[in-house]
């Protein structure tokens, strides 16, 4: 795992646009940076107020905290990438915040896999429920989600224990500072990382292809609010699979054949650069997630979407209509449209 400062092994050096990885691409994470930070700002404050009473509510809260401390990492990225910072933040980027990003990007991703999950089985198989949808396992489940994606990263830390060279006015080569293991474990940890999203991915889209089926053809018996609900319906699973789509398949397309031309030497210099010219803005839409999950759980969460409106005193003018709803509709399909 590693960052726009990561390099070639080999010793030719390529030309890169100085424009691109030093001016543009800092100040485009700059401006997530500050969205982020204020947007998941935002939304950590809001679950605040929501009662963990539901395992995706759980799971929701995980992704705060992952997207949050994501955006930590991303200064020490700027710095890095823009040459303002000594060398000692390269140094930085390689062995750790550049691991912390990735870790907590996957950690998201799983999240919303097992949000998938949980709403499958509560929508498409509502009798098969059982203790996997209570409380404690899903607070279980998420400790252990945190505990494996950080046994897959922290060797990426550990094994990067190279002492940098000394040179001034270059970028730190990341790869330069991993030992032969490192390198091992680096190529290895990534395809991991790549099989996961793509698993998450894949199983997503199956699921709410599931559950859209299963709300239309509830409606359509029902014969009650159905066009209202189609359109609610599938605007909260747009939300997701839209946020997967934009932010995170471009990036785990390029990533795979970056880190081939980062561990082998027979790419040429300029597959290397044009490969990571694409890296980085994938990776860069990769980190912009930060910014559209705070939709997502507006449209997902409405408990989160209540107290938000609450506390900014914003009426909530669909609320009659809700209320009136809920007395007619059974409580599966109410929880498969308004939790979605």
């Amino acid at each position: 795992m590693t960052n726009s400062t990561t390099a070639q092994p080999p010793e030719e050096s390529c030309s890169r646009n100085i424009l691109i990885t030093r001016q543009i691409i800092p100040v485009l994470y700059f401006v997530v940076f500050v969205a982020g930070t204020l947007l998941n700002g935002v939304s950590g404050w809001i679950f605040f107020y929501v009662a963990s009473s539901k395992s995706f509510i759980i799971y929701l809260k995980n992704i705060v905290i992952a997207d949050f401390l994501m955006s930590l990492t991303f200064p020490f990225k700027i710095l890095a990438d823009s040459g303002l910072g000594p060398r000692q933040i390269d140094v930085f980027v390689c062995r750790v915040s550049a691991v912390l990003f990735y870790v907590n990007m996957y950690v998201s991703i799983v999240f919303f896999g097992l949000i998938s999950f949980d709403r499958y089985y509560k929508i498409v198989k509502p009798l098969s429920t059982s203790f996997v949808h209570s409380v404690n396992h899903s607070r279980l489940l998420s400790v252990m989600v945190w505990m494996l994606m950080l046994l897959l990263a922290v060797p990426n830390i550990i094994l990067t224990n190279q002492s940098a060279a000394d040179g001034k006015g270059t970028h730190i080569k990341c790869v330069k500072l991993k030992n032969e293991l490192g390198l091992k474990w680096h190529k290895a940890s990534n395809y991991i990382f790549v099989g996961v999203f793509w698993t998450v991915f894949f199983l997503l889209v199956i699921f709410y292809t599931a559950i859209t089926r299963k709300i239309f053809k509830s409606h359509l018996k029902s014969r009650r609010n159905s066009i209202s609900v189609k359109k609610k319906s599938s605007r909260n699973i747009f939300s997701i699979v839209f946020v997967f789509f934009v932010c995170f398949v471009p990036y785990h397309i390029a990533r795979i054949p970056y880190t081939k031309s980062q561990t082998e030497a027979h790419y040429s210099c300029q597959s290397k650069e044009i490969l990571l010219y694409v890296k980085e803005f994938t990776l860069l839409l990769s980190a912009a997630n930060v910014c559209l999950d705070p939709i997502i759980y507006f449209f997902l969460c409405q408990p989160f979407r209540e107290i938000l409106c609450k506390k900014l005193r914003i009426p909530l003018k669909a609320q009659h209509d809700s209320e009136t709803s809920k007395t007619k509709r059974g409580n599966a399909t109410h929880e498969s449209t308004d939790t979605l």
